[in-house]
């Protein structure tokens, strides 16, 4: 696998075939990826709603309406829509969650390990709490997300369009997500480049090196 050539040849797909569908295995390994994305202090402040039915796809895509009407055919057409979403609080129950899982998968060989992880986890979410920054910080943990699914899916050979240009407040009112503790950030439409699709006849576009990296 060449990374930097994953890279510089993956796109944004602007036309999915509703032909072609994501073969189960293939999906079961991106979502994976999306399992074991990394976050700050493995805090895990995410959850992704799949849909791969035409209804499901045809429920997100009812949501992009009016100015973001433009994205609700590749949600329509695309094989998988996955809907990131975000929890609203770090509650006690989650972080207590989180800490079981790590006990049970072995990450705490030694007992004082169990509680340098908790009162990490603990100080960072209070820590962002107290600065009403939460969202944003637990933001950027799906973002992190995001990136990993979108190298992947390139690497497996899996057109993708993350899209920010949707109605949360629809999409959570749609999917239910605040009864769920949740809210949506961000959809990332999968599947397969249609005859269509006019990024794919484009050359990608990226500021030179020089522009971008300063090395010290």
């Amino acid at each position: 696998m060449n990374i930097a050539q994953i890279a510089t040849t993956r796109r944004t797909c602007k036309a999915f075939d509703p032909q072609r569908k994501i073969p189960d295995a293939v999906m079961a390994d991106l979502r994976t990826v999306l399992r074991f994305a990394p976050a700050s202090v493995n805090s895990q402040p995410w959850h992704f709603v799949v849909a791969a039915s035409d209804e499901g796809k045809a429920k997100i895509a009812a949501t992009l309406a009016g100015n973001y009407a433009y994205n609700a055919p590749k949600v329509a057409r695309c094989s998988h829509a996955v809907v990131f979403c975000a929890r609203t609080d770090l509650d006690e129950a989650h972080l207590a969650a989180l800490l079981a899982q790590e006990e049970a998968d072995g990450r705490f060989p030694m007992p004082e390990g169990k509680t340098m992880q908790s009162n990490a986890r603990n100080f960072y979410v209070k820590s962002h709490q107290d600065k009403q920054d939460l969202d944003a910080w637990v933001d950027r943990q799906v973002y992190i997300a995001l990136g990993n699914l979108l190298l992947a899916a390139g690497a497996l050979g899996v057109d993708a369009c993350p899209m920010e240009g949707i109605d949360t407040e629809a999409v959570d009112a749609a999917l239910g997500l605040h009864a769920q503790g949740l809210r949506s950030v961000l959809i990332v439409a999968l599947g397969y480049s249609a005859e269509d699709d006019f990024n794919a006849r484009l050359p990608k576009s990226r500021l030179p090196e020089a522009r971008i990296f300063t090395d010290i």
